[in-house]
Parts: structure tokens; sequence; C-alpha cells
């Protein structure tokens, strides 16, 4: 019998853990016809996250429990979990609720016909209008100069198969999207539309930080978009000086240039000082991520395993 690996990252869910638990036992484990296991990572968390993930796998032979050292990130987490599953495909499920258990069969469903990457995508979502349009403009960003393939409104959920688990755990990036990383795998992909819930346990630990950094590893680590934007800005501001030289010389002569314009000496000077910042601050987050990647520091590391 095929299996399935269902990998739920943990952060600060203590409240959320049994509901989940048992909203899964009710609307997926019950219906499903392939066998199964929950693969639940505790990312770090200080409250008693761990401690209910430990009952929980008392009631249940097929939980498997991953504990991380550390506060790792969600997409480290996940990559735990997926070097940790035995199953023939993987989805990754959110501990908060905020998406419905049932969308697991759908997207079982769209695998079993040849699909070996099933998204679950935010067709709309019972929050805020703000974090709606950031959520879209997110996702048309990385779609216009990073990831084609991604869709409208984004998605967090995924499926995929065996190969890319293997793929995902051998590649061992950091500073990068696992989300990012299964779309630039290319392979045949298929999607499953939900609406995102509102929350109504406990409190969301996705900070706005988190979500920054989200972007720019997703930026700098699937695109050259940036450091193309400010090549392109240096050589304009080349042009637009050489223009400026040359408009200067003819002003001075011509006798309309009397003396030093402190002003526009300024004003150069501080444009170009600005242009050089950015220009080191860009090709600063590049050398980064590859010192980084020298280091061969681990993602994540395995503190239990039950």
């Amino acid at each position: 019998m095929k299996k399935l690996s269902i990998i739920v990252p943990v952060y600060y869910n203590a409240e959320n853990l049994l509901p989940l638990y048992n909203d899964l036992r009710e609307k997926v484990f019950a219906k499903l016809t392939w066998n199964y296991e929950l693969v639940l990572v505790d990312d770090g968390s200080k409250d008693a996250s761990y401690s209910v993930m430990q009952e929980l796998a008392k009631l249940d032979s097929k939980i498997v429990l991953v504990k991380l050292s550390r506060n790792f990130g969600e997409h480290a987490a996940i990559l735990a979990g997926l070097s940790k599953c035995s199953g023939d495909c993987a989805v990754r499920k959110a501990a908060d609720l905020q998406e419905p258990s049932e969308m697991i069969l759908d997207m079982l469903e769209k695998y079993e016909t040849g699909n070996k990457v099933v998204l679950a995508t935010r067709a709309d979502r019972d929050e805020p209008a703000t974090q709606k349009a950031l959520s879209s403009l997110y996702a048309t960003i990385m779609q216009k100069i990073a990831l084609p393939t991604m869709p409208k409104g984004g998605f967090d959920s995924f499926l995929i198969d065996r190969q890319i688990i293997d793929l995902l755990v051998d590649m061992q990036e950091k500073n990068t999207s696992l989300m990012g990383q299964v779309l630039w795998s290319g392979f045949q992909t298929a999607t499953v539309p939900y609406t995102r819930r509102k929350r109504t346990i406990g409190t969301s630990r996705w900070t706005f930080s988190k979500k920054v950094k989200l972007a720019l590893d997703s930026f700098y680590g699937f695109s050259s978009f940036p450091i193309k934007l400010v090549s392109g800005i240096g050589i304009l501001t080349s042009f637009a000086s050489v223009i400026l030289l040359i408009v200067t010389l003819v002003h001075k002569c011509m006798g309309i240039i009397t003396a030093e314009g402190y002003a526009s000496l300024l004003i150069i000077l501080l444009m170009g000082i600005g242009l050089i910042m950015l220009s080191l601050g860009v090709i600063g987050e590049y050398i980064w991520r590859i010192y980084d990647a020298t280091r061969k520091r681990p993602p994540f590391i395995i503190d239990e395993q039950k």
C-alpha cells in the first residue's frame, strides 16, 4: 500500500495541536485509502508544544516526532520533516487550522492522476484587506521577476512526490524559499484552490520581519533582477553624468557659469554615494549567501526524534 506523509511544522502551537489532530483524524485519516504518517516537527517552541506532541504520539503510533535544537524557521522545519518522512509523497500542512484539512484528499487525487507537484493555492482568505494586498503583491512580484509559475495569490501548502522530496533534502539550501524550490524544480504541477480561514486559536508568530526575510530570500535566491536593476541604474547614471558634464562645459565656455555650483556639486556627490551604497548592499546580499553556503552549516539540527 502506498504511503502519504503529512508534515506539520510546529512553533508555539500547543493549543492547536489536539484540535488539528482531531480534524485530520475525522476529515482525512478516516477517508484515506493510503497508509499514512503524521510528522510533527517542533521548531524550537518554548511553550508546551512538544509535550502535547508527545501525548499525541502515545495515542497514535503513526505519529513521528522531530524536535529541532532551536528555532530555524518554518522552511527549515519542513525540510527536517521531509528528511525523516518515509512516504511515497508528502504534503505540508499548517498547524494553525487556517487551511481546511480535507484539501489534502483533493491534492492526493490530483497527484494520483500523474502530477508530481500539487499546490494548494489561496483563492481567497478571511483576513484583513492589508494582509491580502501584501500577499497578492508578493506573489505578483515573484511571478514577474523570479518564478513565472508562481500561482496568483501565492501558496503555502503543497504535495510533492518522493523524487522531489529527495531532491530538496539533497540540495540543503539555506536562506532560500522552500516554496520557490518546489516551483523551480519544474515537475508537472496541478493546483487545488481553497479559502484560507481566519485564525481562531492562538496567535500567529509569522511576523512582518519574517515576511520581509522570505521576500528577500525569494528575490535573491531565484532572480538576478536586483543586481540587473542596480546595473541599469548605474548605466543610466553614467549617461546622465556625461550629459551633465557636456552641458556644464558648454555653459562654462559660453560664460553662463561664473562660479562653482556648490548645490549642483553636492547633489551629484550625494547621488553618487547613494548609488555606490545601494550597489554594495545588493552585491553584499549575494556575497553573504555565497559565504553562508561555503560554510556548509546544516539548515537545521535535530535534537530528538521518536
